[in-house]
């Protein structure tokens, strides 16, 4: 795959005006955090029909669940369709996943971590781990956005060493577990319907902390002893949420487990979470070409017009140099995310090397490229009005959230150094 489809292309048409007409007019609304971003969502879903789809291809994905339940083999997915919406070895349907996600990072990038958090992560992690009557319960609305989920899983001391340094528990009692723990820097926490929330295995035996069973819970907003924090004040991504939440003895009953605890005590909850790294990273790379683009489109745009000497910028080798590593950028992600959807289309997932090498690469390469554009545009490229500021401070959370450079650097080399 070299270029988008006439498919793809006619699809990528009809979201970019709709992210023009319902989104561009909305972002100092949206940056300011005078509106969440659900309604937005709920809208791109109702209009081109998502919420349909999401809840036909749930219908289905649940009758073929419940009737591996019914008999008796695992009800673990074979992993030909994840709650992602995008089902293994269709390349089509991965294209059309991430085409929304590059129009929409063209204007509010908060938008898509906002929605991929709820759905690739919270809805994907029940739609792979969960048993039909868990999908019933808590998957059918998320799918669809009828509700807004949160995947919880890191602390405030565990940051990058999210699964080893975990400190939430959960205490096993005669009829389900005790949980306690607080998470921070969660998407959509402060809103959250639904969280998915990873805790420690408190058994009262001496395995070490690190190496204790990670278990996955379901919980749901207002539960007694769940605390969800006001919304973060931070840099960048001011359209998505963020937030902290706090357990206190929250007493959830066997139902809320994913999996079960014999899956959990063989690294069921650890695999769980990896998965998710993988499907988290490869988005990324979507995210960042739509930001590249952008800046870009409004760079070029801008040297054409902004006048020196009395002549455009865009005549000076040096304006011309940075439109060309501009596009270089540009190729080298769109690649990356070519690559990502022939591989779908093959029917081979990325591995987390793979992911964390397409993850490091895009993530810095829409942080330079939005920084460029802020630095092309002098004084006006440093005002709102101009776009490329909110564009170049939401970028830099692609090098942090997802597990940060230094980690992707870490998971690469591991991988080169195990061949």
């Amino acid at each position: 795959m070299f270029e988008w489809s006439e498919e793809q292309q006619a699809v990528r048409s009809a979201v970019r005006r709709f992210v023009e007409a319902e989104i561009a007019p909305r972002v100092d609304e949206l940056e300011h955090g005078d509106v969440p971003p659900y309604d937005v969502i709920r809208s791109l879903y109702r209009t081109f029909g998502m919420d349909q789809l999401a809840r036909d291809r749930f219908e289905r994905t649940l009758a073929q669940r419940r009737a591996v339940e019914a008999s008796g083999a695992s009800a673990q997915p074979s992993g030909d369709g994840d709650g992602d919406g995008v089902r293994r070895g269709d390349g089509g349907a991965a294209a059309l996943t991430l085409v929304p996600i590059v129009e929409l990072c063209r204007y509010c990038p908060g938008i898509v971590t906002a929605m991929g958090v709820s759905i690739g992560l919270a809805a994907g992690t029940i739609m792979r781990r969960g048993t039909a009557d868990q999908m019933e319960r808590w998957g059918r609305d998320l799918v669809t956005f009828d509700t807004v989920g949160a995947w919880a899983i890191t602390e405030p001391n565990s940051g990058s060493d999210a699964l080893g340094g975990m400190q939430a528990t959960a205490r096993e009692t005669g009829d389900g577990y005790v949980l306690n723990g607080n998470k921070t820097f969660i998407t959509n926490g402060p809103f959250a319907d639904t969280i998915v929330f990873y805790a420690k295995l408190d058994d009262g035996s001496d395995t070490p902390m690190r190496s204790r069973p990670v278990l996955t819970f379901v919980l749901d907003r207002g539960m007694p002893g769940l605390e969800q924090s006001a919304p973060f004040r931070k840099m960048g991504l001011h359209s998505s949420p963020t937030g902290e939440l706090f357990l206190s003895d929250v007493e959830v009953g066997p139902d809320r487990l994913l999996g079960s605890a014999g899956q959990a005590a063989s690294g069921e909850g650890r695999q769980s979470a990896k998965d998710n790294f993988v499907t988290e990273r490869a988005g990324v790379a979507a995210m960042a070409l739509g930001v590249i683009e952008q800046c870009l489109s409004l760079s070029v745009a801008y040297a054409k017009d902004r006048m020196l000497w009395g002549k455009a910028i865009a005549d000076l080798q040096l304006i011309q140099l940075k439109l060309a590593r501009m596009e270089v950028a540009r190729l080298n992600v769109e690649n990356l995310v070519f690559r990502h959807i022939e591989m779908e289309a093959a029917g081979r997932s990325l591995s987390l090397a793979e992911a964390s090498a397409m993850k490091l690469y895009s993530a810095q390469a829409a942080t330079e490229v939005a920084m460029e554009a802020v630095q092309l545009m002098g004084g006006n490229g440093y005002m709102a009005d101009y776009r490329v500021e909110q564009l170049a401070r939401d970028a830099k959370v692609f090098q942090i959230y997802a597990g940060t450079d230094e980690i992707q650097v870490t998971h690469i080399a591991r991988d080169l150094l195990a061949r």
